[in-house]
């Protein structure tokens, strides 16, 4: 497999570690990207500067990025999975590798790839296993479709953890999906948790119990990471979550844990949007979040 030009849709938080990470690997001779923010006059400036800096190629359109590409990683929200798949099949080139990273259902994936295939052109899928940021490009990613082993064998080879789990279409999505429902729901049941015992003056008696069943946890800190993290990407969860709920639904069952995940984390990026959380620390403690959810500040 030769793949040298590599397009990035969606030049979001994946889509920038991916493209300063791959660009000087050893056979990638084009690295280019196309994002929405880079027509809309609110955010153009700042993400072509950035991405010109990056060494980045800030592509005009779709089209321009898939007639420029030989691989293309879709980095979008989960919301835009099909979307952007749709489009991209309008323009993609046959022989091109479409690897979609975005947390979707297997159902999602199937149609996606379905549209990309379509063109000649072949889909892999990727379910991410965990946060992108601690990890950079070398975040642990299960592939999945008819060219899965062959692209991981490439991307191994600049440094990315990639392992092709299954010729079969929706297994590495639905194994991404399955550990969503545990980690989104973990993150949404500790804020709902610790925000009302705080409001009841109880997180002293809480926790230690909690830290007592399960020891390996440090549930402090364990506590301020879910906060953070759910007030700064809660829209993005709770997208992935409503894919996770997709995935429980197709599967036969109804999807009671998953789409009240869905909720809790759209209910806090919505407090976020509203500023309820402005001024906090970066490394804020649970409490300091937890007092503005229970208006305590």
């Amino acid at each position: 497999m030769d793949l040298q030009r590599i397009g990035l849709i969606g030049y979001g938080e994946v889509g920038k570690t991916f493209g300063s990470g791959l660009k000087d690997k050893s056979g990638v001779a084009a690295m280019g990207a196309w994002d929405l923010k880079f027509a809309d006059p609110a955010t153009r400036d700042a993400e072509l500067d950035h991405a010109s800096k990056s060494g980045v190629t800030a592509h005009g359109s779709m089209r321009e990025l898939c007639e420029a590409s030989d691989l293309i990683i879709s980095a979008v929200t989960a919301s835009n999975t099909l979307a952007v798949a749709r489009e991209a099949a309008q323009f993609i080139k046959a022989g091109s590798v479409f690897l979609d990273l975005n947390s979707a259902s297997p159902g999602t994936k199937q149609q996606a790839a379905a549209l990309i295939d379509g063109r000649g052109a072949d889909y892999v899928e990727a379910g991410v296993m965990t946060s992108v940021p601690p990890y950079g490009i070398r975040v642990p990613m299960l592939l999945g479709g008819a060219q899965s082993a062959p692209l991981a064998i490439m991307l191994t080879g600049w440094g990315m953890d990639a392992t092709a789990i299954s010729k079969d279409l929706g297994v590495a999505s639905a194994i991404k999906m399955c550990r969503s429902v545990m980690i989104k729901g973990l993150e949404a049941l500790v804020i709902e948790s610790y925000a009302t015992a705080r409001k009841y003056g109880v997180e002293e008696y809480v926790l230690p119990t909690l830290q007592e069943t399960f020891p390996s946890i440090d549930w402090q800190q364990q506590g301020a990471y879910f906060f953070s993290r759910v007030v700064q990407h809660g829209k993005r969860r709770a997208e992935e979550m409503r894919e996770a709920a997709n995935t429980v639904r197709e599967a036969g069952f109804q999807p009671f844990m998953a789409a009240a995940t869905a909720d809790k984390q759209q209910w806090v990026a919505d407090r976020a949007r509203e500023g309820l959380f402005a001024g906090l620390a970066k490394d804020a403690r649970w409490q300091d979040y937890a007092d503005r959810l229970i208006g305590k500040s």
